[in-house]
């Protein structure tokens, strides 16, 4: 991941892929909240910078970028009301393993438990299960610094705060959030090889439903699907036992990683050994880094009960983009209320795509695959690589147009402004 450690006029730095790097003037690492006022309020072009996951210029400026990872770590657990409190910065993999101590979980997490709580939340990242919101649905307030160097705080139920969760940061700097927490409950993980295609067409809505968290992993090559990842909750009962066979597919013989050759050591247990919720529900462990970042990455979010006709158009035509692809993933994500959420409205299937590092041969891939899914209204993933143009993102988000409005109260002279809204939510004036 990048390190902010350093602050540094005319700094250059790449996001974690390597295919965007920084336009920004300098990187600033502030040490308290009152020195990010100090920052935000002097700047003219400002950006919060994350763990730099995404893959396209949703972080970049041509003034500054800010990081909150020199923020002081705060994790405020309020046992009574079941929800943390916590500083922006923190990754997942640092926040998790106090949760659980104290006998909380968070309802779900993403594949990777190395990227930033605010970073995740702000470009609507998410994990799997018919039933668990995106990561963004566990947050109940939030704690911003906007263009005056104000701080403000924003709660579930006020005006403004739907459209301010997922804010691709365009209305300031989030310090913290307020996140909702469950009890704390163990997983069993299980994966399963050369899943019938028939069988996932068949019984789309049963496969999906049958563990708490499952994920399909293809190559698009036609016919079986590489793997299922099954992860159950461990109930009352203890542990359970995996048959042999699940819908066609058999159970593996040993750990696996989804992509093809890759060591399974940096993912998280498998073969049904009981862990942590947190400990399972990533597929990678944050001791290892789970790639050297050679990979692009898109996403694309479809109403659940489309999910197989739009499978049905994408292996329609697979041939035009499954060369470029290192794996496909497959994921449910509940419906949430979040104004620029990819779920926003609607119970959702993503279709995810890992790709080889090749932004020229991927982009008219990225084509084929959004004019077949076009008939489906498809959402893409704010940061990840896609081609749709702004007029279609207008129609496909109802509440559009109240987010850019919400953006344009809380910084009026375009402070958090950057190319990226300025293409995606563009303004007569």
């Amino acid at each position: 991941m990048i390190d902010h450690s350093a602050q540094a006029r005319s700094a250059r730095r790449t996001n974690w892929a390597g295919n965007i790097t920084f336009g920004a003037q300098q990187i600033h690492t502030p040490a308290s909240v009152a020195e990010l006022q100090d920052v935000v309020a002097a700047g003219t072009a400002v950006r919060a910078l994350g763990t730099g996951h995404s893959f396209n210029t949703v972080a970049d400026t041509s003034g500054s970028l800010v990081s909150v990872a020199g923020l002081p770590r705060t994790i405020e657990i309020d046992q009574e009301a079941r929800t943390a409190t916590v500083s922006a910065g923190l990754r997942f993999g640092e926040l998790t393993d106090t949760l659980h101590r104290s006998g909380f979980a968070l309802h779900n997490l993403g594949s990777l438990p190395h990227i930033s709580v605010a970073g995740a939340c702000a470009t609507g990242t998410h994990g799997s299960g018919v039933g668990n919101l995106c990561l963004a649905g566990a947050v109940s307030a939030l704690e911003l610094v906007t263009a005056d160097g104000r701080l403000v705080t924003l709660r579930r139920g006020e005006p403004g705060f739907a459209g301010a969760v997922v804010s691709l940061g365009a209305l300031g700097v989030v310090t913290r959030l307020t996140l909702d927490l469950v009890p704390a409950f163990d997983v069993q993980q299980w994966v399963y090889e050369a899943f019938p295609q028939d069988r996932l067409l068949d019984r789309f809505d049963q496969v999906m439903s049958e563990a708490y968290s499952v994920s399909l992993f293809t190559g698009w090559h036609g016919g079986a699907l590489d793997q299922v990842w099954l992860k159950h909750r461990v109930t009352e009962d203890g542990p359970r036992t995996a048959p042999d066979r699940w819908h066609g597919a058999k159970l593996a013989t040993g750990p696996r990683h989804p992509v093809p050759g890759m060591a399974a050591e940096h993912c998280t247990q498998q073969q049904g050994v009981p862990g942590p919720w947190h400990a399972r529900l990533p597929h990678f462990r944050l001791e290892f880094t789970p790639s050297n970042g050679e990979e692009l990455q898109s996403e694309y979010f479809v109403a659940r009960h489309d999910a197989v006709a739009a499978y049905e158009a994408l292996d329609r035509v697979r041939e035009r983009f499954s060369p470029l692809l290192q794996i496909g993933e497959i994921r449910t994500v509940a419906e949430d209320e979040l104004w620029l959420s990819p779920a926003q409205g609607r119970d959702s299937v993503a279709f995810h795509f890992t790709w080889v590092p090749d932004s020229a041969a991927v982009t008219p891939a990225l084509g084929a695959i959004e004019d077949a899914l076009a008939p489906f209204a498809a959402r893409p993933h704010w940061g990840k690589v896609f081609t749709t143009e702004p007029g279609t993102l207008r129609e496909l988000y109802p509440h559009h147009d109240a987010f850019d409005g919400l953006a344009a109260r809380f910084d009026p002279a375009g402070k958090f402004r950057n190319a990226f809204l300025a293409h995606h939510f563009p303004r007569d004036s």
